[in-house]
């Protein structure tokens, strides 16, 4: 006997009333039980439905979904940071690094010559962390009207939208060579500073920009059946 498209229903159902709300760990889980379930009307077609999944179910251990949601969760976090990677290397290959250098160059140059290099440098850093704020808040209601409007939650996706405390942590460096800018003009502080500040501003696109605007196809690569 075949799952039918029924019960396939039913078991999207189940694996929701069992706390997994990402639709495409739903569709695997629903995938591996159905095949779980056929398996065993093969070999006892008497097996009601119900009790097929029960016994497929029991298979998952005492924390259920549990231990496959935090394992699949880990396996995003690893696919994400590769992505960023990825899109970070970007800017240090050909043009993308001369336009980085230069930028590097310019704002060192800046930073050596006016007066009010202080200034200037506390104000690039309130505007990265304005420009952070303002595209997590852009990219979480995005999230929510795709979520109002298709009814499925993607793990993936979920993971590109809340970087919050990954992105946050790449302020610290900024934070502590701001302290020691303070004290200090020497001519290697004006490279770091400059360095970290251009860093920063790559890094920040990459995450608010580059590949929000490449989720789709991501989710796209990843679930090419399921995804639309």
């Amino acid at each position: 006997m075949k799952i039918t498209a029924e019960q396939t229903e039913q078991l999207y159902q189940f694996t929701r009333q069992h706390y997994v709300e990402y639709y495409d760990l739903q569709t695997e889980l629903v995938d591996h039980l159905a095949n779980g379930i056929e398996n065993q009307w093969r070999k006892n077609p008497k097996l009601t439905f119900e009790e097929a999944l029960q016994q497929e179910f029991k298979k998952f251990g005492v924390f259920g979904f549990m231990t496959v949601v935090e394992e699949r969760q880990q396996a995003m976090y690893k696919r994400y940071n590769r992505i960023v990677w990825i899109h970070f290397k970007a800017f240090f290959t050909l043009p993308k690094i001369a336009i980085t250098v230069l930028s590097v160059l310019l704002l060192k140059l800046v930073l050596k010559r006016i007066l009010f290099a202080d200034e200037l440098v506390l104000t690039l850093f309130i505007g990265l962390l304005l420009f952070f704020f303002i595209g997590l808040i852009i990219a979480k209601r995005k999230s929510n009207r795709k979520l109002k409007m298709s009814g499925k939650k993607w793990m993936l996706e979920e993971v590109i939208y809340t970087f919050g405390s990954m992105a946050g942590f790449t302020y610290l460096p900024l934070q502590i060579f701001l302290r020691i800018w303070e004290h200090s003009e020497h001519p290697v502080m004006i490279w770091v500073i400059s360095i970290i500040i251009v860093i920063m501003a790559v890094l920040e696109y990459v995450l608010l920009v580059a590949i929000p605007k490449k989720s789709e196809v991501y989710l796209g690569q990843t679930y090419p059946e399921k995804y639309i």
